[in-house]
């Protein structure tokens, strides 16, 4: 007992250690954000690269633990929302944050323009189709919020959406906000955990990241001239991004600014804010009830039974000896006797 008490302890420690780790990226449901103002693309809490590496490790250890826990409890799903700017780190974010979680249980979706049949339903129709199932975690390269980013500095787009003149009126952004903190809500309602991380980029950043992907040959296949095309809306963008985390960061649904600029921090802060989104869902392994325990039991007889001459009937028990056994062992007939 005093062992898992202290195991719990050590849980809960380690989960506030996390929670405050990742405060200061959280945005304020109500706030009123300013991007450039609010929050800096090359904060790191005073780390340095060193340390980093061993916090990214823990982190993907803790994501592997809560993802088998997830997936055996298969109550609940992850959706998790990246955006950020072109160079801003996502498939790299993606590859490092995920890396050790089962693929199995792990689905990613990259949304480009839509498909012809896409426009042919609502807005949010192509993203609802990606959705996690219970006990799987879902990963968006961005998401649903492009529709309040690039077709709002874009509005040329909307053309192509061929919506009825209603759905065009004025306040359409505001209406789309609504409708997406509704859908989250629903969602989240629903069982299924919506996390939202916005990788924030400088622009020097990007300007240097751009140049890498077209000095190194390796790394040319990355660029695009569309990239350097949408860097010249920066400052629309900025504005975009910034109503979009002040209208919807929700209490169900909260958006995390992630420092960007360096690669080592944004990948600790992503592992950070999905650990601990995991860690506040607490998934359990299932228990099973009385008559599948003695299934259990009648099964372990058996293979115990089948042991090899010299060979222990229960290795795993015998190399851990420690350990609390899932179930009962039954005295056999012959211990009994000798016991008399």
């Amino acid at each position: 007992m005093a062992e898992k008490a202290d195991k719990a302890d050590h849980t809960d420690r380690r989960a506030r250690r996390i929670a405050d780790f990742i405060a200061p990226l959280r945005v304020p449901p109500g706030s009123d954000v300013d991007l450039a103002a609010d929050y800096d693309p090359r904060y790191r809490a005073h780390l340095k690269k060193a340390q980093g590496a061993e916090l990214l490790r823990t982190g993907v250890e803790l994501l592997a633990e809560y993802q088998a826990r997830l997936a055996a409890q298969d109550t609940y799903g992850v959706l998790v929302c990246l955006q950020a700017l072109d160079a801003g780190g996502k498939d790299g974010t993606i590859r490092h944050v995920m890396t050790g979680m089962n693929p199995q249980g792990v689905q990613v979706s990259s949304f480009k323009v839509p498909s012809d049949e896409e426009l042919d339903h609502d807005y949010l129709w192509r993203y609802a189709r990606r959705l996690p199932a219970r006990g799987d975690i879902a990963v968006f390269n961005r998401s649903h919020y492009e529709e309040v980013l690039v077709v709002r500095v874009h509005p040329e787009v909307l053309d192509r959406q061929k919506l009825p003149p209603s759905a065009r009126r004025r306040g359409i952004w505001e209406r789309r906000y609504r409708e997406i903190n509704d859908w989250e809500r629903y969602l989240t309602d629903n069982g299924f955990k919506v996390v939202k991380i916005f990788l924030n980029l400088s622009k020097e950043e990007q300007r240097t990241r751009f140049l890498k992907r077209i000095d190194l040959p390796e790394k040319n296949w990355k660029f695009s001239a569309a990239d350097v095309r949408e860097r010249r809306f920066w400052d629309d963008y900025q504005r975009a991004f910034s109503e979009m985390l002040s209208a919807t960061s929700t209490e169900w649904a909260p958006w995390y600014v992630v420092p960007a600029d360096r690669k080592w921090f944004a990948r600790i802060c992503a592992s950070a804010v999905l650990v601990h989104t995991l860690m506040e869902l607490d998934p359990r392994y299932p228990t099973v009830g009385k008559k599948a325990r003695e299934e259990l039991l009648n099964v372990r007889r058996e293979l115990e039974a089948e042991a090899p001459e010299g060979a222990s009937e229960d290795p795993y028990a015998a190399a851990h000896p420690g350990a609390e056994p899932p179930l009962p062992r039954k005295r056999s007939r012959k211990g009994k006797a000798a016991r008399r």
